[in-house]
């Protein structure tokens, strides 16, 4: 699916990129004149807006600071994945000379389109001063969708996949995969995954962990090596399917609707691409005080998130 959609892309592109770039040139090579130059700015930031205290951080600290240090106002839009790669794709085949967006919050699919169709500004990140204190050679930073990020985006954060449940209910949460399929046998409707992001990094998660190599798994899609890992994956899947929430024939749209589930108590457990989410969740008076993360004996997946500058920014400074 992710190549069919890469695909489509870049047909509808064809013919239609550009070499074109925002006249304000920026001298790599002297970070003070950056500073200076990039001062007293109006930006557009485009990103996901669709955790609160997210949104709180960036609104109550992150904006009123680059106002008072640098005089810079950042007007933030909301917009991810699909929405940044069709935004920007739609200037570059417009021939435009300026983005209206100037910084994008990215990571994974998103990265790797917009490395494929040279939407991004490149190579900036090692400029910054506090670039010394990130470990460029960590692989969780080094690469994002197996694809070196290259100077083309900055690390902003990073978070592991948690399954959340609720101590008061389950004592000994389960560890592994057999832990797993036989406590969902013996407390049937506890247990669920989203149909979105979340479930869908859990099921990766499992899908590595029947790996033999894991490092399998890291590198170019190969359909024998997919096949081999995913038949082993669904007849796991099937077999939890029966004891899961509803059944396992309906799941919940999306992580928000599985926590509403857990907060409930309709469901015993959750999960969160989040680390943090568990303590955000119970100070929000959502989750009971009882709520718990862990990460699982068989792993889960760690993922990076970043910054990155539009080709066509006409604020790159």
């Amino acid at each position: 699916m992710h190549k069919s959609i890469i695909t489509i892309i870049l047909i509808c592109f064809l013919g239609c990129k550009t070499d074109k770039t925002s006249d304000e040139s920026v001298d790599l090579s002297d970070w003070a004149l950056i500073e200076t130059q990039g001062q007293r700015q109006n930006i557009n930031l485009m990103m996901w807006k669709g955790d609160p205290k997210i949104n709180a951080y960036m609104s109550d600290y992150v904006l009123p600071k680059v106002k008072a240090q640098y005089g810079i106002d950042v007007n933030i839009v909301s917009g991810q994945g699909n929405m940044i790669v069709q935004s920007l794709m739609t200037e570059l085949q417009a021939n435009k000379s300026e983005s209206e967006i100037d910084l994008v919050w990215i990571n994974g699919e998103t990265f790797y389109q917009l490395r494929q169709i040279d939407a991004l500004y490149g190579r900036w990140t090692s400029v910054l001063p506090n670039a010394e204190f990130i470990d460029f050679d960590n692989p969780f930073i080094r690469k994002d969708f197996q694809q070196p990020i290259d100077g083309y985006e900055l690390p902003w954060g990073n978070v592991q996949m948690t399954l959340i449940y609720d101590q008061a209910k389950v004592k000994n949460p389960p560890r592994n995969k057999t832990e797993l399929l036989n406590f969902v046998k013996t407390h049937p409707g506890q247990f669920t995954f989203d149909n979105h992001f979340t479930g869908l990094t859990f099921l990766k998660s499992l899908l590595i962990s029947f790996a033999e190599n894991p490092k399998e798994l890291y590198s170019e899609f190969d359909e024998a090596t997919y096949q081999k890992y995913s038949q082993q994956l669904w007849e796991y899947i099937n077999k939890l399917k029966p004891y899961l929430w509803q059944k396992g024939e309906v799941f919940p749209e999306n992580v928000a609707q599985m926590h509403q589930l857990f907060a409930s108590g309709e469901i015993w457990f959750s999960m969160s691409n989040n680390d943090s989410e568990v303590d955000n969740k119970i100070s929000e008076g959502l989750f009971p005080k009882t709520a718990r993360a862990y990460v699982p004996d068989f792993g889960s997946i760690q993922n990076s998130h970043y910054l990155g500058i539009p080709k066509l920014s006409k604020h790159k400074a």
